[in-house]
């Protein structure tokens, strides 16, 4: 996988693992590609901005296809572009199937309020995807010479928070929402504050000192940043 990444659009971070700033919210999909499967981390905000990152990850890898999908987390701008992807197996925390079929209306609502046309909030919501693997605690995914690491560390940001350790000459760690660099970490109000401080360190365990972290907005991080927004986000909360 030693194609240019960056000539399609794609920013690499180690040999078959890269990812998308998506215009807009600066949210991050991620790719990883195996010899046998592809795995994509989190899927844009609309069946439009789903279906262009498919065909950007199509382009890249010259015709292969998603076979997988992680969600981090079930905001409308990281699980709403889902259903582009058939056929793919999707995997979210423990809940989160049963959460976005049940505030599906509830994210169609937030789609819009943040900008996105209602028609296309409606049709991406009357669509969208729930998981079909329940991920609890930590399960590994093996696709084809290459083994990731799939971590159910919340709730924290949201009630289902997933974060993705893909083995690489650098580790690389996937946080969604759990770490921001393009502005302060936001606290909806599904967000469980005290508990979020403990999920940075298990994302800091995982990785270790050298891993890349990818936030779920904005730039890649190093750890020493992981441990300042943890650090942040245990004063907020009261706790330590």
């Amino acid at each position: 996988m030693d194609v240019s990444w960056e000539d399609f659009g794609w920013e690499r971070l180690a040999d078959g693992v890269g990812r998308r700033r998506l215009p807009g919210w600066d949210a991050t999909v991620g790719l990883i590609v195996g010899e046998d499967a592809v795995l994509l981390y989190d899927t844009g905000s609309t069946l439009r901005e789903g279906a262009e990152v498919r065909a950007q990850a199509q382009a890249l890898l010259g015709g292969r296809r998603v076979t997988h999908i992680a969600l981090s987390h079930p905001h409308f701008d990281h699980v709403l572009g889902t259903a582009a992807f058939a056929g793919a197996e999707v995997y979210g925390a423990v809940g989160m199937d049963t959460l976005l079929r049940r505030e599906r209306d509830s994210i169609r609502a937030s789609a819009i309020r943040h900008g996105v046309d209602a028609d296309e909030a409606a049709e991406a919501a009357d669509m969208v995807v729930a998981p079909h693997h329940p991920v609890s605690g930590e399960y590994t995914l093996d696709l084809g010479g290459r083994q990731v690491l799939l971590a159910n560390v919340g709730p924290a940001h949201s009630g289902h928070d997933l974060a993705l350790l893909v083995p690489a000459e650098r580790e690389v760690v996937f946080c969604g929402d759990l770490v921001e660099e393009s502005g302060e970490p936001q606290a909806g109000q599904d967000a469980i504050g005290p508990r979020w401080p403990a999920a940075l360190d298990r994302l800091l365990a995982l990785g270790g000192e050298d891993a890349l972290y990818v936030p779920g907005h904005g730039a890649v991080v190093d750890a020493a940043f992981v441990r300042a927004q943890r650090d942040g986000l245990a004063a907020r909360f009261g706790v330590s």
